[in-house]
């Protein structure tokens, strides 16, 4: 029996929004294929009076309006009913968790996800409760609505399902796989503006190359992502990765190569 595709359903108040970008490049072509699914559902669907009102104002006074508990919970309700059984709710928020690579294989892994994006000034906390609503951040920022935020992370899901990127291979080399950045790449001309490209690439030295990337996507974390560096060092047990993170001195006195 076949597999059942990765199923995404996403509540929005803008449904034409959906499938954007996801409907181009490898996203689309995997869609096209049947390896995913996507379903969006209007959250104004589920509005129980004439108007489609899905917000109101705050109790306890403040500026703008809050997605109604009622509104949500139907809507919510209703897009479990159609994704894959387990497929975990989530409520794409700026305090949620911090969605990093490790989490992405996570949901990718599983059938599928509802995403609820919110608007206003969120929705209620009752409703984020009943439903057992896991919230994740895209990052340390503010949109204007999880719309942007539930498309990256369809994206960043959808690299990862068997089929939709051609070469396994070079899902292996990239940036937060291990734990590490990603080296830097370089094609033709040899020679551009004066700028050579590094001498071991055109070597043919299989493991002077493989040395080579590895230092450099161990540079490049150090410099950019002392928080990964440091997960990284820790998990390789590697004191002297920590100590050049820090710029510690080695045991005989003399600081560590940078």
């Amino acid at each position: 029996m076949a597999a059942r595709p990765w199923h995404a359903v996403v509540l929005t108040l803008f449904p034409e929004m959906f499938p954007g970008p996801l409907a181009a490049s490898l996203a689309g072509r995997a869609q096209t294929e049947g390896l995913w699914h996507l379903e969006t559902l209007d959250i104004r669907d589920f509005a129980r009076n004439k108007h489609r009102s899905v917000d109101d104002a705050p109790f306890g006074g403040g500026s703008g309006m809050v997605m109604r508990p009622d509104v949500v919970a139907a809507a919510v309700d209703a897009a479990l009913s159609q994704a894959p059984p387990g497929a975990p709710a989530v409520y794409l928020s700026p305090r949620g968790t911090r969605l990093d690579q490790t989490l992405v294989r996570e949901f990718a892994a599983g059938p599928g996800l509802v995403l609820l994006c919110g608007r206003y000034e969120g929705v209620d906390q009752r409703a984020i409760e009943a439903r057992g609503l896991r919230e994740v951040s895209l990052g340390d920022f503010v949109l204007s609505g999880g719309e942007p935020a539930a498309l990256a992370l369809i994206d960043a899901c959808l690299r990862l399902l068997p089929g939709v990127v051609g070469s396994a291979g070079s899902l292996a080399e990239e940036s937060f796989e291990g734990d590490l950045l990603e080296y830097p790449h370089y094609t033709r001309p040899q020679d551009w503006d004066g700028r050579p490209v590094p001498e071991v690439l055109l070597s043919g030295h299989h493991a002077k190359v493989a040395a080579w990337r590895r230092a450099e996507a161990e540079k490049i974390t150090r410099e950019r992502r002392p928080d990964l560096w440091d997960r990284y060092a820790a998990a390789h047990g590697t004191e002297r990765l920590a100590q050049a993170r820090r710029g510690k001195k080695g045991p005989k006195g003399q600081e560590d190569e940078r």
